[in-house]
């Protein structure tokens, strides 16, 4: 089957999915058991958490408090770093457009296009939603705040995971136990996100999203893109360029892999300054850029290029031959851990941040004051956010993986 045609109709085989979905939990009567079955989604809740995280408190009560505290730190660091980087973002797409980081929202079938993206997601997120609602659960049985039910829900294409505290002892908790409590999420997230990172920094494939000033110390870079052969009435063919060639820069992007060839963003009709090492010296001549046969509107140099450059771990403790799969899914993990750990301390209505930033203000203004002063931070954190993904949309389209 031609794949650009899975590719292009994923969003099909996604509601073809869920249809089936549907159908199985009405023939083996989930709703009979603790299910809420509805055409739009799934729900599935249990009344028996409280048990398994007072078992699992008794035995590590000490790390627990320990990482209770850390999480109210965690999380206004976390508030502030989103913050930071949804502006130095937006700034950068005025001011050094190479530096925008493109934000898009992954939806299974409408951003998450291809067969590994979407499956890779979808075994990522059930690990990252124990693991975000134990930690708020743990934290809350250790602050006496008992937990009435926890679960699941899916929404056709999107999971949520949850865990529902008695609302009136978490209105009487403390402030600090609040904090505690709902901090506890987002940390454990990022806190797994970097002993995952640790340990892919041993891997290759984790190279392509390290920052470059960490990047340096942990891997050795390759000298370039090799051209294996040049397209014949191309852009590189007029300019000169010959087998052999190893492309080190186009534009003020510097080319190591075939992935930086990608970040130059290159149109049809664009003319760009390839850089490349020639014998030992390095070349720079000015190339057209010309649309690619299968998509228009992505732009080509004009070579056939070898793929094979990758980074070299210094500290390659693990061998990672062989495992590409498993490397591709560890990547996704550390992503989806990280990102919605981060994405989580925004103050959003349906986020942890904003319940973050409501308890910290609430008692101490009129509740009329709080709801006003919420209202506020929720509008200015939605135009940013919002601006973030419209800017990226506006750049280059939706960006699907």
């Amino acid at each position: 089957m031609d794949l650009d045609f899975l590719t292009d109709n994923a969003i099909v085989y996604v509601l073809v999915a869920w249809g089936i979905m549907l159908v199985a939990a009405k023939g083996l009567r989930l709703q009979n058991r603790g299910f809420d079955v509805k055409p739009y989604g799934i729900t599935y809740r249990n009344s028996g958490v409280q048990a398994v995280l007072d078992s699992v408190l008794a035995r590590s009560r000490r790390w627990v408090r320990v990482f209770a505290d850390a999480s109210v730190v965690a999380g206004f660091a976390m508030m502030g770093f989103a913050f930071w980087f949804l502006v130095s973002n937006i700034a950068n797409y005025f001011v050094k457009p190479s530096g925008f980081a493109e934000v898009t929202v992954l939806i299974p079938g409408v951003t998450l296009t291809s067969a590994s993206a979407i499956l890779n997601f979808l075994l990522c997120i059930p690990i990252v939603l124990i693991m975000h609602e134990g930690a708020h659960g743990i934290v809350a049985a250790l602050e006496r705040i008992r937990i009435k039910t926890g679960g699941f829900a899916v929404f056709v294409a999107l999971f949520a995971g949850f865990v529902e505290p008695d609302e009136e002892e978490f209105d009487k908790a403390k402030k600090m136990s609040k904090l505690r409590v709902i901090g506890a999420g987002a940390t454990s997230n990022v806190a797994f996100s970097l002993a995952l990172g640790a340990v892919l920094l041993t891997n290759p494939v984790f190279a392509v999203v390290v920052p470059e000033p960490i990047r340096g110390a942990f891997y050795e870079e390759p000298d370039g893109v090799t051209v294996l052969s040049v397209i014949p009435g191309s852009g590189a063919e007029a300019a000169g360029l010959l087998p052999g060639d190893v492309i080190v820069g186009i534009g003020d992007v510097r080319v190591f892999t075939a992935f930086d060839m990608e970040k130059a963003g290159l149109s049809p009709g664009d003319r760009v300054d390839v850089t490349v090492s020639r014998g030992g010296e390095a070349v720079t001549v000015p190339v057209d850029v010309t649309a690619a046969a299968e998509d228009p509107e992505r732009g080509l140099v004009g070579i056939m290029r070898d793929n094979s450059a990758a980074y070299e771990p210094v500290y390659g403790l693990i061998n990672w031959d062989g495992q590409h799969h498993l490397s591709l899914f560890l990547l996704w993990l550390w992503m989806i851990s990280f990102f919605i750990g981060i994405i989580n301390m925004l103050p959003l209505p349906i986020l942890d941040g904003g319940k973050f930033v409501h308890s910290i203000i609430d008692r101490k203004i009129s509740e009329r004051s709080v709801n006003g002063v919420m209202l506020g931070i929720y509008a200015f954190t939605f135009v940013l956010f919002g601006l973030n993904i419209g800017l990226s949309y506006a750049k280059s389209g939706w960006f699907t993986i």
